[in-house]
């Protein structure tokens, strides 16, 4: 009998495994990693590319972290791409003025913060939709980033600042490093925290957070100047590693983080989703694109294929937000 009780127990937890989004993520970055080591002849799947991968994921990932949590919360920020290159290039600005290193990053890190609570007024005070709101946000960092530098690069010859974009401690680079503890920091946060539960209140049933006391606008306003934190990190990361701070910079990157957040199961709804989740997609994604590059697929291409990545990621929202529909159907019956 205990035999019989013990394999149905272990049937229902093979079956709940294989049900998981998560399971059918790994599985899918599983399938990537096999098809492009055998397309490029084994150039992937190997230490030193693993370590590209993770590098090109380290920058795109800070956003994804902040974008995931917008996502769960039901909003969603189209500017940290003109915000990293801003960042970037002000960093650089501050620097040529002989402004301290880490007073420098401070600084911007802080301005970065300033630029997400001015989305979170257009977005929560003067009601623009997110979409609507943070791409007019878009649209003027893009633009003062070309106007504080002349519409030229700045160079960056502080080493300290340079040690940052490519310096490794133990052999791991410090961008990665700095990705990881962000990512477990804010995982722990998400899942742990009264802040995180109400993150996921808000997307979930806005009116039942207002009925539980929570102050929706208070928690969107902290997750944008988050979400802007972060993009001024990855732009100061990202002009470390360029040795320049270049106003054309991180183009697409908001993009990439919400391609990230979504195919790793974050619902654009909200309210549904983890980090974790995200950080496979993230590296669905970035492993496809280090993929791509490596088989010298042309960069028009390389963008064709990122909007289909974005295409599939909104598809299998949509399916999981079919499928759970049914099923509160079925349950309400």
């Amino acid at each position: 009998m205990k035999t019989k009780i013990n394999s149905i127990k272990e049937n229902e937890i093979f079956k709940s495994i294989f049900r998981s989004d998560k399971t059918g993520l790994l599985i899918a970055l599983v399938i990537i990693i096999i098809v492009f080591h055998f397309l490029t002849g084994g150039k992937f799947f190997t230490g030193k590319n693993v370590i590209n991968i993770l590098i090109a994921s380290a920058i795109v990932g800070l956003v994804t972290i902040g974008e995931s949590y917008l996502l769960l919360s039901g909003q969603v920020d189209l500017s940290p791409g003109s915000v990293a290159a801003f960042s970037g290039v002000l960093v650089a600005l501050l620097l040529s003025n002989g402004v301290n290193i880490w007073l420098a990053i401070i600084i911007v890190i802080l301005v970065g913060m300033l630029i997400g609570m001015f989305n979170a007024f257009l977005v929560t005070r003067l009601k623009f939709e997110p979409f609507i709101g943070t791409l007019a946000s878009m649209s003027i960092f893009r633009g003062l980033a070309f106007i504080i530098c002349g519409g030229k690069s700045i160079f960056i010859t502080d080493k300290t600042l340079l040690y940052i974009g490519v310096g490794r401690i133990f052999g791991v680079p410090i961008p990665v490093i700095v990705f990881f503890v962000m990512f477990i920091i804010f995982a722990l946060i998400s899942s742990k925290t009264r802040f995180g539960r109400s993150v996921y209140m808000i997307g979930g049933n806005s009116n039942a957070a207002r009925l539980a006391g929570i102050n929706a606008i208070w928690v969107r306003t902290r997750l944008f100047m988050m979400t802007s934190g972060f993009a001024a990190l990855g732009g100061i990361i990202l002009a470390a590693r360029m040795s320049t701070g270049q106003p054309s910079a991180s183009e697409g990157l908001e993009f990439d983080a919400v391609t990230a957040a979504v195919l790793g199961g974050i619902a654009m709804g909200g309210g549904i989703g983890s980090l974790f989740g995200a950080l496979i997609g993230l590296f669905i994604m970035q492993g496809f694109n280090n993929g791509l590059m490596i088989l010298n697929v042309q960069s028009f291409w390389q963008t064709v294929a990122r909007g289909v990545l974005l295409i599939a990621a909104l598809l299998f929202d949509y399916i999981r937000n079919r499928q759970r529909e049914a099923k509160e159907k079925l349950s309400a019956a």
